[in-house]
């Protein structure tokens, strides 16, 4: 029975599953436990398999202590960021692994519950996912980028195509008065861009910043040589991505290697939501799902 509270729906479920080809007696590494879905799906698919989880977020690895007291050890937890997959994993003596899962979307819960990362409410404009690592905050680069900096930012990592406008209302703004606020920033956006359905003018903006801000990018180029020299023989890297600069950075990661004879990329190579689970978690929409198994 499961006790756990959702805080965030698993995209891609059975996909991932599936693309682990999961073994009995296998230990697996979810290197972004978040909420623990997909933890969860791993471990109740079979009680001989063990999970390992891995968070940078001390509020998801802390909910996830009732978790490891549900399985009764099958799932360990520990706190730390991917990008520092190698010492995390020499450190708790963590070898030739049989699967490792990294879905590299934000959870729903951390974007509506963790202060200064959505444009929905009114908090300090931070972006940081952990407090505990040191890195320039949104309201740092908002108010003390360079015009060009800006623009590169919500064009390249938000693909923002009212970029050149909202860099100089930003300007403009920040010679009166700095942004210190979520609200701040949306407010402003929301004088330039047009609403458009359900999606918030300031998504694509905040998203560009969030990305920025914890070297999302960074972390991704980092993590991926280690992943794959931490499995086993025919263990498998499952990779799932919402933005085109992550996806192609794990597209390209994958033919790498497979040219290097490391192993192969698993059919059908991209892997994305079907209609079903579009309808049912508009989250997944975006989500694109890449699997690489070791020679």
């Amino acid at each position: 029975m499961t006790t756990t509270p959702v805080y965030h729906i698993p995209v891609l479920l059975k996909e991932t599953l599936d693309a682990l080809a999961l073994k009995s007696g296998g230990v697996y590494l979810d290197v972004t436990f978040g909420g623990g879905g997909h933890s969860r799906a791993i471990l109740e698919s079979d009680p001989t398999i063990q999970v390992i989880g891995l968070d940078w977020d001390k509020a998801a690895y802390d909910r996830g202590q009732e978790m490891v007291d549900e399985f009764d050890g099958r799932l360990q937890l520990i706190w730390g960021s991917f990008a520092h997959l190698y010492k995390i994993l020499k450190k708790h003596n963590i070898q030739k692994l049989d699967g490792i899962l990294a879905d590299f979307g934000t959870s729903q819960f951390q974007i509506k519950n963790k202060e200064g990362l959505s444009f929905l409410g009114d908090t300090p404009l931070d972006m940081r996912l952990s407090n505990s690592h040191y890195v320039s905050t949104a309201a740092h680069i908002v108010n003390y980028a360079n015009p060009d900096e800006l623009r590169h930012i919500f064009w390249t990592y938000g693909e923002e195509p009212y970029t050149k406008q909202i860099v100089a209302a930003i300007v403009e703004r920040r010679k009166i008065k700095r942004f210190l606020t979520t609200g701040d920033l949306a407010s402003l956006i929301s004088t330039i861009v047009f609403h458009k359905g359900k999606t918030h003018p300031a998504t694509r903006v905040f998203q560009a910043l969030r990305i920025v801000v914890n070297k999302e990018l960074e972390n991704i180029q980092s993590f991926l040589p280690v992943a794959i020299k931490s499995l086993a023989p025919k263990g498998r890297l499952v990779c799932i991505s919402f933005h085109s600069l992550e996806d192609r950075m794990v597209k390209d990661f994958y033919k790498s290697m497979e040219m290097a004879r490391e192993g192969s990329i698993v059919a059908p190579g991209l892997v994305v939501a079907g209609e079903e689970e579009v309808a049912v978690n508009a989250a997944c929409r975006s989500a694109k799902l890449r699997a690489f198994e070791k020679k």
